[in-house]
């Protein structure tokens, strides 16, 4: 898995910029389970990387600044009991989190006014739901 990741069309991190480190994993793999290095820690260094704009790489640290370790983000991949299979789920793992960090604010609400027309109609609907509860009530004089 030497390929760049593509993040969105126009962030691309590079392969070199990436480091993969593996180690056993805990959970299902029969005789093997004890030998074979299939978890995989997928680490990119977001604060020293040239690869990302520096107009984007502050809104990414801002929102990512929970899971950044000294600058770099690791994500962690064990669920498969192949190393090749949380090869892949790491990388994608890493595409989306990097990908929600750089996206684009959503618009800022703009306050308005409620309508006139909705004004009416909530009071109306109070006077009506008054009315009601107002019929429900007896003389209280149950003797």
């Amino acid at each position: 898995m030497t390929e760049d990741l593509v993040v969105t069309r126009t962030l691309v991190v590079p392969a070199a910029e990436l480091s993969e480190r593996f180690s056993r994993s805990s959970g299902p793999g029969g005789q093997g389970v004890n030998t074979a290095d299939s978890r995989v820690e997928l680490s990119f260094d977001l604060v020293g990387s040239p690869s990302v704009p520096g107009w984007l790489r502050g809104r990414m640290i801002a929102r990512l600044e929970k899971r950044l370790v000294d600058g770099v983000l690791t994500v962690v991949a064990s669920e498969h009991r192949a190393q090749l299979q949380n090869r892949a789920a790491a990388r994608e793992r890493l595409a989306r989190i990097l990908r929600e960090a750089a996206a684009a604010p959503p618009p800022v609400r703009r306050a308005t006014k409620p309508t006139k027309g909705s004004q009416e109609r909530r009071i109306a609907e109070k006077k009506r739901r008054a009315r009601t509860k107002q019929g429900r009530r007896g003389d209280g004089g149950w003797d």
